[in-house]
């Protein structure tokens, strides 16, 4: 048996050694071409192939794909300001002729959906042209593709256009099975960030704030598809609320595509726009390698605008895909104190977390927005801890289909004495010197005198997040509780209440905190934080992102459950987030 032990563990030792001298070998090859010039051949097309890709804020121009990795595979992410980047160098590029854009089952948010639809209408106006092509479109991947001046779906495959849900784990059954009772603390009548785990379905509040920014969102992705396709928004309406686009025929009687038709018939079409002749190889282009060949506006200019990339939850750690706050917080501090950046631009990504990790960015905000100007730029949702963070900038840009709010906070503790003793035979004694000496001991029922000393800390912050809201905005604190409560609100509702100044992207900010600092065209931005390299890269792929994708292999159809139960394990302190993850489909 020793003898078995020792050859398993040279058969394990040499698969790990493999897998490292692989991946190593692998960032080589990726550093090694990284470096290489890359060139665009005349009459050559730009491919945004975005099918099952999940987009993010920002990645690095040259991330790692182990998206086919066998078991730590994990989907593709891109960032949106890649994207951009792309389209804008292929606007710029004589030699690109126009984009074949395939965006069929694209993992994304409307706002960050729509960021790149105006990228794209831009690129239309240099009189280029857009080709969509998908064999199956989700709704967001249609609303991106309809803004192609020709679409064109598979004769086998399917359209999605029939309106927008969002759905919530529910874990109040599970809790009451284990014999564990939450006990639930919060300011709010939409607070319903806590309602999975006492409830089994939504309350009538929460209902009520998710049907309505719902159909804020529906009511826009239908107008911009009318607009792009020149149709009636009325009509759109009522085929998007009956679901009459079931088969592809349908989706071509509506006018939503321009063919049914198989890839190379698409091929075709795009060689006949290039000239080519029938089976000529046609040039294309990728998202990575055009940005290669981007030149970097202004790169000696002096005067810089510093965007600050935070997405993530909100949190004091450190830790990957979050927003740490002891991270923000310098990075924010080095923005003010450097003399060449004159304005700051905070693009927020976020759903929320820590009050404390919240305050901390918030102060350096605050401080940042004394010296210079302070832009904050909402992306996908930007609510609870999000808003709270962004609060104090001079001016806030939304799109209209952001979510954001959610002005409220809550705290959540759990009593195991019943899982302990009756399910697992487990009793527990204390000894202590004072009255609260085990405060909030997971293994009792809490007293009232407890209750009531969380709850007042509960309501104390609620009353600062109020007050930093008010005084950032400009409002009275009787004002912002009218538009608080924990509720959602679309970037439309929040601009109408107040929250939000102006509707529009990332650019937009950049621009107003141009204004703002009283710089002209030569300036520079500056995204941060620094990105890792592809050595870093290899590094954090190799950590803790493949362990997450080990888990998600392991655990399969029920990973969402899993994540859910982590994220309850790392709610420490006073939480600000939004009602659940709200996943729009």
């Amino acid at each position: 048996m020793k003898f078995l032990g020792n050859v398993l563990a040279v058969i394990v030792g040499l698969m790990v050694f493999s897998f490292i001298g692989i991946i190593l070998f692998a960032g080589l090859i990726t550093l090694s071409a990284s470096e290489d010039t890359v060139s665009v051949k005349e009459n050559s097309l730009l491919h945004l192939k975005l099918d099952n890709v999940v987009l993010v804020e920002r990645t690095a121009e040259d991330q790692l794909d182990l998206s086919s990795f066998g078991p730590l595979a994990s989907q593709y992410q891109m960032g949106i300001s890649n994207i951009k980047k792309a389209i804008r160098t292929a606007k710029e590029n004589e030699n690109i002729k126009g984009i074949y854009l395939e965006a069929g089952m694209v993992m994304a948010s409307p706002a960050a959906l729509t960021e790149i639809r105006q990228e794209l209408r831009d690129f239309k106006e240099s009189g280029k042209f857009i080709i969509a092509y998908g064999e199956l479109f989700s709704e967001g991947g249609y609303f991106l593709a309809s803004e192609a001046d020709e679409v064109y779906l598979n004769p086998l495959g399917g359209l999605e256009f029939n309106g927008l849900s969002s759905e919530v784990l529910f874990f109040k059954g599970l809790f009451e099975k284990l014999e564990i009772k939450p006990v639930i603390f919060r300011v709010g009548e939409y607070k319903s960030a806590v309602e999975p785990f006492i409830l089994d379905k939504m309350s009538d509040a929460n209902r009520r704030q998710t049907e309505i920014f719902l159909n804020d969102l529906n009511d826009y992705m239908i107008q911009g598809i009318a607009e792009s396709r020149s149709l009636d928004a009325a009509t759109l309406k009522e085929v998007n609320d009956q679901m009459l686009v079931r088969k592809p025929e349908d989706a071509l009687s509506h006018k939503l595509v321009d063919g049914i038709w198989y890839d190379d018939q698409v091929k075709d079409l795009l060689r006949e726009k290039l000239g080519l002749e029938e089976n000529d190889e046609i040039p294309v282009i990728n998202i990575t390698n055009i940005n290669k060949t981007a030149k970097t506006k202004n790169i000696s200019a002096g005067d810089r605008i510093a965007v600050i990339v935070a997405e993530g939850e909100i949190q004091s750690a450190e830790m990957e895909g979050t927003i740490s706050s002891e991270v923000f917080a310098k990075e924010i501090k080095e923005a003010r104190l450097d003399e060449d950046i004159k304005a700051i631009v905070l693009r927020v990504n976020s759903p929320g977390g820590s009050v404390l990790a919240s305050e901390v960015i918030w102060r350096e905000v605050n401080e940042a927005r004394k010296v210079k100007p302070v832009i904050a730029s909402m992306s996908s949702v930007a609510a609870s801890g999000g808003y709270y963070i962004s609060a104090p900038a001079d001016t806030i840009v939304a799109q209209p289909n952001t979510i954001t709010g959610s002005i409220g906070i809550f705290g959540m503790w759990f009593n195991a004495k019943d899982l302990l003793n009756n399910k697992l035979g487990i009793t527990t004694d204390v000894a202590k010197t004072g009255e609260f000496s085990d405060f909030m001991n997971p293994t009792r029922e809490l007293t009232e005198l407890e209750k009531s000393i969380i709850q007042n800390q509960i309501e104390d912050g609620y009353d600062t997040f109020i007050q930093r809201v008010a005084d950032g905005r400009g409002m009275s604190k009787e004002a912002v509780l009218e538009v608080a409560s924990g509720r959602v609100w679309s970037g439309i509702q929040a601009k109408e209440n107040g929250l939000v100044d102006v509707l529009g992207g990332l650019d937009d900010a950049i621009e107003i905190a141009a204004a703002k600092a009283g710089l002209t065209d030569n300036y520079r931005v500056l995204y941060l934080p620094k990105q890792k390299n592809i050595l870093e890269q290899i590094m954090s792929e190799f950590g803790a992102d493949i362990e997450a994708r080990y888990v998600r292999y392991r655990f399969g159809d029920t990973y969402q459950l899993y994540q859910q139960i982590e994220k309850v394990k790392k709610m420490q302190g006073v939480m600000a987030r939004v009602p659940y993850d709200i996943t729009v489909k």
